[in-house]
């Protein structure tokens, strides 16, 4: 593994007032949210369009579900991501060689046929675990903790992220309507491979690089990383296979993974409070780390479900224009984005002008879930009081949703990658980062399992009882504020 060197000094503000390595990583999630995303807002409608309009054939409440157990596999798989980089690969090579394979998925997605995209699939699910904790990680890396700037840092990194989230789904979207669905997922592709570009070109201003010589890995050490590696593709692969030949049933694929979502996240907690290696004030750090774990989940339930249920109802019962221009369905994603770009240098800027007297992370993660339920709740009104599912909505409603997702989005995940790094054992730091993106596989899982519920329920339901529950977490992490701010120092 690559000896880590110590952030960089205070004075290293090259990039908005920001260390100069947070433009190479940011620049990095512009390109892999372009294509993760751009994908992903495509990927419901590619599953529910009929065979021979090149789709799966899919009903809603299955494509739906598959969406999500797909996002399920690629947060789950972030654990042995985040295990690579702290034992074996260290943070850089981690995020290099998953932002390689990811390639290699959205070329195999671009390929028109069904083994194909399952094997392509597999491959983004597996990698993305690579790449996305460790990016997060090396952000961290580039502050002292006790530095006022690190949120600030974070919310100009997610800025970045929703850069390309808010570009993925237009290009896509674009060329799935007019050139085929694969021809929509070879623009992620060619995005992705974009960022890798970028990423090697600054790999210098990352902090704990020094020069390769110093660095470079034992050959046992190359061998046991690729050796796990290969191990992780070839059981991709089998599990595309069996998929692909019809042996294993996709809902009963879909059920093992919510349950490997349930079990995963509790085992790791339970091997961090048993560790030797975490000290007793560390563990102490963990206890109130749960209680954002499960913020996280249920707020993640509610933003997932923007490129499954509410693609759909877009597709099905919202205008297609805007202003007289045509609006394809799958642009909708590019709105949350869009939003999501323009508060995020807001609220950085706000938390830089408060410094010390900016609000307390849980309470930004509490606002976040809250802003989350009531984004759903929102949709209540529009969808209620037809008797038949012909009706059409004006933009505007799923648009509002969306601009109330966003804000919680900004303030939550922000918040939360920063509170992470810095709660974090110090022999799980990759791990940690890991454990928060189970947050998502958890969300995932468990969404995995209502959307197939879409068709028989109807839809005030169904976003009403989601969009009750976030709130009422929200308000309940509001209640426990006061104990969080004791049990979660060296976090402001």
């Amino acid at each position: 593994m690559e000896p880590e060197s110590g952030p960089p000094p205070r004075d290293d503000h090259a990039f908005l007032g920001q260390p100069k390595g947070l433009l190479t990583l940011s620049g990095l999630e512009v390109w892999e949210r372009f294509s993760f995303l751009g994908m992903q807002a495509i990927l419901v409608l590619y599953f529910a369009d009929t065979v021979t309009h090149g789709g799966m054939g899919m009903s809603a409440g299955t494509a739906a579900s598959v969406s999500a157990a797909y996002g399920t596999l690629v947060y789950l798989v972030s654990v042995a991501g985040g295990w690579l980089a702290d034992r074996t690969l260290g943070s850089y090579r981690a995020v290099l060689w998953g932002g390689i394979l990811i390639a290699c998925g959205h070329y195999a997605m671009a390929v028109p046929t069904t083994g194909m995209t399952w094997v392509g699939l597999g491959l983004i699910s597996a990698d993305t675990g690579l790449l996305k904790p460790n990016v997060a990680t090396m952000v961290g890396k580039l502050y002292r903790t006790d530095d006022d700037r690190r949120d600030a840092g974070f919310a100009l990194y997610y800025t970045a992220i929703n850069i390309g989230a808010f570009a993925g789904p237009l290009v896509t979207g674009w060329l799935g309507d007019h050139k085929g669905w694969h021809g929509g997922f070879s623009a992620a592709a060619i995005g992705m491979t974009l960022g890798l570009v970028q990423y090697v070109a600054g790999r210098r201003h990352l902090a704990g690089r020094k020069h390769s010589a110093e660095f470079a890995l034992s050959p046992d050490a190359m061998r046991r990383a690729i050796r796990l590696i290969v191990t992780g593709l070839a059981f991709t692969a089998a599990v595309a296979f069996v998929l692909a030949a019809g042996w294993l049933t996709m809902d009963r694929f879909v059920d093992l993974l919510t349950l490997a979502s349930v079990i995963a996240p509790a085992v790791y907690f339970a091997v961090m409070f048993s560790s030797p290696r975490a000290t007793p004030e560390e563990r102490g750090r963990l206890r109130p780390y749960i209680v954002l774990f499960l913020a996280s989940t249920v707020f993640n339930f509610i933003l997932f479900q923007a490129y499954s249920t509410m693609i759909l109802l877009a597709s099905t019962n919202a205008e297609t224009t805007v202003l007289g221009f045509g609006f394809l369905a799958g642009w909708y994603a590019s709105a949350l984005g869009a939003f999501e770009v323009a508060l995020a240098p807001v609220v950085a800027a706000l938390w830089v002008r408060m410094g010390r007297r900016q609000p307390h992370a849980s309470s930004k993660i509490a606002i976040g879930v809250v802003l989350g339920g009531l984004s759903f709740l929102l949709m209540v009104l529009p969808t209620s009081g037809h008797s038949s599912d012909d009706y059409l909505m004006p933009v505007w409603w799923i648009v509002g949703s969306y601009l109330l997702l966003g804000l919680g989005d900004v303030l939550l995940e922000t918040s939360g990658m920063s509170a992470t790094t810095k709660l974090a054992p110090a022999a799980f730091t990759g791990q940690t980062m890991s454990l928060w993106f189970l947050s998502l596989a958890l969300a995932n899982g468990i969404q995995a399992q209502t959307v197939k519920l879409y068709d028989d329920v109807s839809q005030p339901a169904c976003f009403g009882v989601n969009g009750a529950i976030a709130v009422a977490a929200g308000l309940a992490v509001m209640a426990a504020a006061p104990w969080l701010r004791r049990t979660m120092h060296p976090v402001h």
